[in-house]
């Protein structure tokens, strides 16, 4: 079992509640660390002011990244919009200070030699700089070659345009390939199960690829965040198997994969889980896999709280049920349950008796003796 990390918090109790993200407040509902569909619900302190800027843009990518699309897309067009303006400004002004807005482009004075042709105002100089920098080909406007102060602001326009395309066009690309968005078609069990596999209590919980490209070296971590009676939160990695294939990768995803992690009075689940524990706690799962031929990676994750475990019930098998009628279309049963007595005595409970509780399906308790 791997090492157990806590952090710990202050004396008040302002100061806990703050640093364990698990504590609810009495007759309150337990609080998330991720959602069900593997959003992280804690956000890191908030820095008002100069302090946030100055971390904006020094992670300037990840900033750009982490913007929804509706803020990007509005951010390519307006970076787009201050470029071309910026560079009008500046084709204006070497217009006015080489006295080319007051003189006759088609008849200019003897010695008088025009840097742009035909910019005779400012929506002259925007035109010129959009031309330029969408290289669409100059009409009736073009630069002098004969104007050195022209020429290099062409080259430093152009330079200046294509890091700013090159800029976005990566982040675009990045946005639509980052493997959180791949993985729509991974699914997990909304909830997990407890039942007895070969005589011993397990936890199961089950994962489907609805993607049309199978997924290959499936990976499954998991981590168990407890908030503890010092209300420190306290991490512990917790091991998942997948039938005969221990704890080795999934060479190959096709079929829905349920994984198992038997409650041995070793595990860390088996202090927490009833009745032997009653603390709070959420166990985060990870998934990362692979897709075969262009070996792009995919990440998925979820969590399960105490109420999202079931109790005395096992997954059925997965079948296909075919739609008639209007509905033509068939449906997967992919995380439909069964009930599967616990007939194991709990052995973690410190009851002197033989007495022992099975709690089937999160509803009621049916005492045993």
């Amino acid at each position: 079992m791997a090492t157990t990390a806590a952090s710990s918090s202050g004396s008040s109790s302002d100061r806990k509640s703050a640093t364990s993200p698990l504590m609810a407040k009495p007759h309150a509902h337990q609080q998330r660390l991720v959602s069900k569909d593997g959003r992280s619900l804690v956000r890191s302190p908030t820095y008002r002011g100069r302090a946030s800027w100055l971390g904006a843009l020094r992670d300037l990518w990840g900033t750009w990244l982490s913007l929804r699309w509706r803020w990007m897309v509005l951010a390519f067009c307006g970076s787009f919009l201050l470029h071309w303006l910026l560079f009008a400004v500046l084709w204006y002004l070497l217009a006015h200070a080489n006295g080319d807005l007051t003189v006759d482009h088609d008849n200019p004075p003897p010695g008088h030699t025009l840097c742009v042709k035909y910019v005779t105002g400012f929506t002259a100089a925007f035109s010129f700089a959009l031309e330029t920098q969408l290289t669409i080909g100059y009409g009736t406007m073009y630069p002098n070659a004969d104007c050195p102060t022209a020429i290099a602001l062409l080259a430093l326009q152009m330079l200046l345009g294509l890091m700013l395309e090159a800029f976005i066009t990566g982040a675009f690309m990045a946005k639509f390939s980052r493997p959180y968005k791949r993985c729509s078609g991974i699914l997990f069990s909304p909830q997990a199960v407890v039942c007895e596999v070969e005589g011993q209590c397990t936890l199961m919980f089950r994962v489907c690829n609805l993607l049309s490209r199978p997924l290959v070296d499936v990976c499954v971590n998991a981590v168990l965040y407890e908030e503890r009676e010092d209300h420190t939160l306290h991490q512990t990695a917790l091991d998942f198997t997948l039938d005969g294939l221990g704890s080795r990768p999934c060479p190959l995803f096709l079929s829905p994969l349920t994984f198992l992690h038997t409650l041995t009075p070793d595990s860390p689940l088996s202090c927490v889980l009833p009745p032997a524990g009653q603390s709070q706690f959420e166990l985060v799962v990870f998934l990362s896999a692979s897709q075969e031929g262009t070996g792009s990676a995919y990440h998925k994750r979820t969590s399960y709280m105490p109420d999202e475990i079931q109790y005395g019930r096992r997954f059925s098998k997965a079948m296909v049920l075919h739609g008639k009628a209007q509905n033509n279309i068939d449906t997967m049963c992919y995380f439909d349950t069964h009930l599967c007595p616990l007939s194991v005595p709990n052995t973690h409970t410190n009851s002197l008796d033989k007495e022992f509780v099975v709690q089937v399906n999160g509803e009621g308790n049916d005492k045993t003796e």
